[in-house]
């Protein structure tokens, strides 16, 4: 169950009016990402507010608030109406909960940033309320959300159902109901959970090993960030059984955990909730972001909060961020001021174009510019860069690699050339393999005489037409007679304006550079060029 569309309005807490709209095909992971009192909490409380409404109690603790808490003006309330779920199967939260009945607490799981688990120090025996009735934790984003000593107890009758279901050694029945905690676990942590403790004996606690030392020791001993791990995998792993036509609300799980934890930790969160759930996390963390850029790209939607939205005072509409790296940048600025370690990129591709920058620094190239905007949503880790003519492009990329090689080693460098580097000639497919073959692997050749011959493609071109609702000239296109490969055709570009419609009067390069948004990764113009460029050597 995915949502698709929320809207929140009647001035709910700092929103006066806000839709997210993730589109038809809404993704599993939705990240909110933006600075302190942007109102990504606010999004959370909206959704408990609203399964409040019709559920009940949501959560242990009263911190529900009343309309003073939710609404900036009580004459403003209009209670199920100021919160609109529409889920991807075009069903309202409403029908939804109408059908699920006595399980229609399982429709949320939330998680508030407000945790408290510095001990674990079970003294009794005694029952829990169900998981699926749903209400421990918070009521509220702003809530103390405390549950491991119940989670443990949870723990402990779920080792005790399967030891007496199963008639097997107590050993057997704890390896089967650790072993998947303690590989989520060992995934992020270097400790593994080795005994359940025993209450009766006064040892109502979990026992753990580190990888460097034979004596166990309680969860009281864990670091605070070792804590909010096991804590919030022991709760997913409960969950995961009852909770799976859900939507996980987690705020800032991030909490006491280092950079490479939390990159570790949201994989093993996307890992342990079940298929059909989705999970949206309000974050600033940057190791949780990294994994949603790299690990769960395909699976994950940033929707970005900027802090100078007038949210109090007009409509606002929020969709998914465009992946591209410009978009990563702005986001990871929100965390942290200085950019240059965090965002050196993995690849820098040297290709030939104006080598001077503009003054404020900005790429004046117009091949690095075009391939900037072809590979920017794919590859947001590669940054094109002009280096001058033919000979220069050797030079300096020789030089590039000396120094950043030193100061950036897990940066590639490529040189990228065109094909006429034969004095502004063009040279054959034979003369180009045998270059590729007496060069570096980083050494890369256009196939095609220069990027013009891949911008002027006709499948980019109609592209470029259809969106702009005009008419493509097939006809004169081809009575052009170009040779798309060979060709210098970049002095056709006039003709090729023509036969695109285009009548005003643009410069050459903002004509050209407007082409490469529509080499896109459907074509097989685009696959032509990743090749060449990505593919050690040539394919």
């Amino acid at each position: 169950m995915l949502i698709k569309k929320l809207r929140i309005s009647n001035d709910y807490r700092r929103f006066h009016d806000l839709t997210i709209n993730l589109g038809d095909n809404p993704k599993r992971i939705i990240a909110l990402v933006g600075p302190n009192g942007c109102g990504k909490s606010s999004v959370f409380d909206a959704l408990i507010y609203h399964n409040r409404e019709f559920s009940g109690d949501f959560g242990a603790y009263d911190g529900y608030g009343g309309a003073a808490y939710h609404f900036r003006e009580a004459s403003e309330i209009n209670n199920q109406g100021s919160v609109e779920i529409i889920f991807n199967d075009e069903r309202s939260f409403v029908e939804v909960w109408q059908e699920r009945g006595q399980s229609g607490n399982t429709i949320f799981s939330f998680r508030s940033s407000y945790r408290y688990n510095n001990v674990l120090n079970v003294g009794e025996i005694r029952a829990v309320v169900p998981i699926e009735l749903n209400n421990v934790g918070a009521a509220t984003a702003s809530s103390i959300d405390q549950r491991m000593e119940d989670n443990y107890r949870r723990l402990l009758a779920k080792y005790q159902d399967y030891l007496n279901s199963n008639d097997c050694k107590p050993s057997e029945a704890r390896a089967h109901i650790v072993g998947e905690l303690n590989d989520a676990i060992s995934k992020c942590l270097s400790i593994e959970i080795v005994n359940l403790g025993n209450i009766e004996e006064g040892r109502g606690s979990l026992y753990f090993k580190k990888s460097d030392q034979e004596k166990e020791f309680s969860f009281d001993v864990l670091s605070s960030g070792e804590k909010e791990v096991v804590d919030i995998l022991v709760d997913l792993y409960l969950r995961k059984d009852i909770f799976k036509n859900s939507v996980f609300l987690l705020d800032e799980p991030e909490l006491h955990i280092n950079t490479a934890i939390q990159r570790k930790l949201m994989v093993e969160i996307n890992k342990m909730i079940d298929d059909n759930c989705q999970i949206w996390i309000a974050t600033h963390s940057l190791g949780l972001l990294r994994a949603l850029q790299d690990e769960l790209n395909d699976v994950s939607d940033i929707i970005r909060f900027d802090e100078n939205t007038e949210w109090a005072r007009e409509p606002i509409k929020l969709v998914p961020m465009p992946k591209t790296r410009k978009d990563w940048q702005k986001i990871f600025f929100t965390m942290l001021d200085d950019m240059t370690a965090l965002l050196s990129p993995r690849q820098i591709v040297y290709c030939e174009g104006r080598d001077r920058p503009a003054g404020d620094g900005s790429e004046r190239g117009f091949d690095a510019k075009v391939y900037n905007t072809i590979f920017e949503g794919e590859y947001p880790d590669t940054l094109f860069v002009s280096s001058g003519g033919n000979t220069e492009l050797d030079q300096r990329s020789d030089i590039a690699i000396a120094i950043i090689g030193k100061a950036l080693p897990k940066t590639e460098i490529l040189i990228l050339k065109d094909r006429d580097m034969a004095s502004g000639k063009s040279v054959s497919e034979v003369d180009r393999q045998e270059y590729l073959n007496n060069n570096p692997d980083h050494h890369r050749v256009l196939g095609r005489f220069e990027i013009e011959n891949y911008l002027f493609d006709k499948a980019v071109l109609k592209k470029y037409c259809e969106s702009l609702n005009r008419e493509f000239n097939e006809a004169a296109y081809n009575d052009l007679a170009l040779d798309i490969v060979n060709d210098n055709i970049k002095e056709r570009w006039k003709d090729i304006k023509n036969v695109c419609g285009t009548v005003a009067n643009v410069s050459k390069e903002i004509f050209l550079t407007s082409l490469a948004a529509y080499l896109t990764p459907e074509l097989p113009v685009y696959a032509e060029l990743k090749s060449i460029i990505f593919t050690e050597k040539d394919v």
